[in-house]
């Protein structure tokens, strides 16, 4: 892979700038208003994907936002690589918030990327780290060196759900048929402790609404003699943990995989400041179930958050107020064998028991996903602990995330193939957050170590 890497060397500026051009594409899959944008953002990659080389590029329609699909066949003898990403990004929200424009990348030096990070929405997630795998393919491909085939599905949906990327796998098994998935879309511990993604926690997404009234009434009259939906609201939703932490719904954790003494152990020897983690947050302390440390709540256990409540008055002065409806987004993060559609039951169950007489409750599904568990011991993972090895010089930590990627699981279920998740992003990148970015050092790391994962695993795969 000399090459190669000369290739990549040479070429760090162009490889640079061509992402900053994908950047300034606002393609928010969550708003409809961008629409367009996201549909540009689609033909600029395919463009992109036509430019390094690949045979066959499309566009493919679904009912939602369009996948872009790209494949290099060398030889049906070799193995294939499918390499997973997403262009669509999440709401800039709120803007005020971001020191610079969200669509307008911009360069800056920080404590932790003294190289530099670019600063846009979608940096880190997912355009910076999808498009590591279409610089190092390109550079493979331009110096003769790519020893796999490889195909690219990236969709314009993952912050949305994917909804349609799974009818369109269901559809295409035969198109997407390969021997490893490859995905970049998490993140490491720090850029001098490589690690590699094991295992992913599922999700299950609700929307409550708490109606009392059949109108909006004046405080002044009816305070203190019907059910105000928002007090309400937020007792229920109080009631959800105890004084532990821990989540109170009735077999919620029937199912939750446990991990042994020996495993929490080996997860234990993993870097972790607990100052440094406050101090990046600018907290006094963490919050969590009782028994467990920071970094174990936070993978290995599953947890309950609101992720948005409103109801009532809300603008400018006072309106004095009791609204008729109340409203909250609460996601539940899962663990190993819990069943989002059953935890999803069971919270609409418990919740529905919640509500007081003189108020009704609806509770609305949105998306959810499966955990995932790559194993330690798979041709895919030692792969990609040969590529960080020979990368970063030091073996990579394999971890679990807390985040959730449900397609993951689907992969496993409709294509029979397991997932190798590089991630090459840090937890300070503040991803979904304003300011997000993606350190040069990292999008630049990242190409030069997928070329290695390549090599590595058509090596294993003799």
């Amino acid at each position: 892979m000399k090459n190669t890497q000369d290739y990549i060397a040479s070429n760090k500026n162009r490889f640079l700038e061509e992402l900053m051009t994908l950047l300034r594409i606002p393609s928010v899959s969550a708003d409809s208003n961008f629409n367009n944008d996201v549909v540009e953002c689609a033909e600029a990659l395919a463009k992109d994907l036509k430019k390094i080389g690949l045979d066959k590029v499309e566009i493919c329609k679904t009912k939602g936002h369009p996948i872009v699909y790209g494949e290099k066949i060398l030889d049906k003898a070799l193995p294939t690589v499918l390499v997973y990403g997403h262009y669509d990004v999440q709401p800039a929200d709120p803007i005020d918030l971001w020191t610079n424009p969200p669509f307008e990348p911009i360069i800056k030096e920080s404590a932790i990327h003294p190289q530099g990070a670019i600063f846009a929405r979608g940096a880190c997630d997912d355009k910076g780290q999808m498009y590591m795998h279409v610089k190092a393919v390109e550079s493979m491909l331009a110096k003769n060196e790519l020893p796999c085939n490889v195909k690219f599905m990236i969709e314009g949906e993952e912050e949305v759900g994917s909804e349609n990327l799974g009818v369109f796998v269901k559809e295409e098994k035969e198109r997407l048929a390969a021997d490893i998935i490859l995905v970049s879309d998490t993140g490491m511990l720090a850029n001098d402790v490589p690690s590699i993604t094991t295992g992913l926690r599922g999700l299950s997404y609700v929307e409550v609404e708490v109606t009392g009234p059949n109108r909006d009434l004046h405080s002044g009259l009816y305070g203190g003699c019907v059910a105000n939906p928002i007090n309400i609201l937020c007792e229920m939703i109080d009631s959800l943990q105890d004084e532990h932490k821990a989540i109170t719904i009735p077999g919620f954790y029937d199912d939750v995989d446990v991990l042994s003494a020996e495993e929490r152990a080996e997860m234990a020897k993993a870097p972790f400041s607990h100052s440094a983690y406050c101090e990046a947050l600018d907290i006094e302390d963490t919050m969590g179930e009782s028994g467990y440390s920071t970094p174990e709540r936070g993978s290995i256990r599953p947890s309950l958050d609101v992720n948005g409540i409103w109801g009532g008055y809300t603008g400018e002065g006072a309106k004095t107020v009791i609204a008729s409806k109340a409203y909250a987004k609460i996601s539940m993060r899962l663990v190993p064998n819990q069943d989002p559609k059953k935890i999803t039951k069971l919270f609409s169950k418990h919740f529905n028991a919640l509500a007081p007489k003189g108020a009704t409750v609806k509770v609305t599904p949105h998306h959810g996903g499966e955990p995932a568990v790559t194993p330690v011991d798979s041709i895919g993972y030692l792969s990609a602990s040969d590529a960080y090895e020979k990368s970063f010089g030091v073996k990579p930590i394999p971890v679990r995330s807390g985040g959730s990627i449900p397609i993951v699981a689907m992969f496993e279920k409709e294509l029979g193939l397991k997932t190798v998740l590089m991630g090459f992003g840090l937890d300070s990148d503040a991803i979904h957050s304003p300011d997000e970015h993606f350190g040069l050092f990292n999008y630049y790391k990242g190409i030069e170590t997928i070329p290695y994962f390549f090599e590595a695993f058509a090596k294993r795969m003799k």
